[in-house]
């Protein structure tokens, strides 16, 4: 990798996916990221994972359901193989009901936990299901930084593709907490983005995005949205803040978005046509 690779990485975005709150799609959110349709919260609803053997799809809870949903969606778009490429799975904190209902029985008399409620517990539960769904066989990475968890993995994402030349998917999802875990941890819906990136642009590119400088960081405050009912997903869903670097993408304008990811720090991306 040349000096000028490592002072700029830069990726091109080739696929979307987006469920959540209000949210069925990518194509359905970009115009309302734009304003260009009116954003109507609503509750998320998850397609059942149907790519999943049958007695994989029963054991399926949110998590699965929404990071298949959005992965799939990504990489259709773009074109590729989901068999063949690396993955990068980040949340700030994995299924939340599965937690809940694992305490939930801890502090019963019967503490016996299934063994479905434990393998889905594990925070890589997502990256697995997705590699049963679709037969990937290379490298996926697994990581949480509780409300930067997205920034860690688009991060972590943009470096591979850059360092190992190859298309990326990045996978982000957070799900809602049950009370009494909800009074600490409120998030209040459920919700996914998936990008595939690429490290030389195709036809099927939708944006260049560039982490300049210190690998992006910077002290600048974070972006926010505009509408607020779309801010106030990006506050609440650790995975939302991934939002306006979306809106910018669909915009198709060159800017600059800052991108929430330590309490001191954020993540610069310069966004650009293809």
């Amino acid at each position: 990798m040349t000096a000028s690779n490592i002072s700029a990485l830069t990726v091109f975005v080739e696929g979307i996916g987006l469920v959540g709150p209000g949210l069925s799609s990518w194509e359905d959110g970009r115009d309302k990221l734009l304003g260009q349709s009116p954003y109507m919260s609503a509750a998320t609803v998850l397609p059942t994972p149907m790519s999943l053997p049958a007695a994989e799809r029963r054991r399926a809870g949110a998590v699965i359901k929404v990071s298949l949903a959005v992965g799939q969606e990504a990489v259709n778009a773009a074109g590729l193989l989901a068999s063949s490429l690396p993955s990068v799975f980040t949340s700030s904190g994995g299924d939340g009901v599965n937690c809940h209902d694992i305490c939930s029985t801890l502090a019963s008399s019967d503490r016996l936990i299934s063994p479905t409620r434990f393998h889905n517990s594990v925070h890589n539960a997502a990256s697995g299901y997705w590699s049963i769904s679709t037969g990937a066989t290379p490298t996926s990475s697994v990581l949480c930084a509780h409300d930067g968890s997205f920034s860690a993995g688009l991060l972590e994402a943009i470096t591979q593709a850059v360092v190992d030349d190859t298309p990326v998917l990045l996978v982000a999802y957070d799900t809602h907490y049950p009370e009494p875990l909800h009074s600490k941890r409120p998030i209040p819906d459920t919700l996914g983005v998936a990008l595939v990136l690429r490290p030389q642009r195709s036809e099927r590119s939708l944006a260049r995005i560039t982490l300049s400088g210190d690998c992006g960081l910077t002290d600048a405050a974070a972006a926010i949205m505009n509408d607020p009912a779309l801010e106030f997903l990006r506050q609440t869903i650790p995975a939302a803040r991934a939002l306006p670097l979306l809106r910018l993408i669909a915009g198709r304008q060159p800017a600059t978005v800052a991108l929430d990811y330590l309490d001191d720090i954020r993540l610069a991306v310069d966004v650009a046509p293809p």
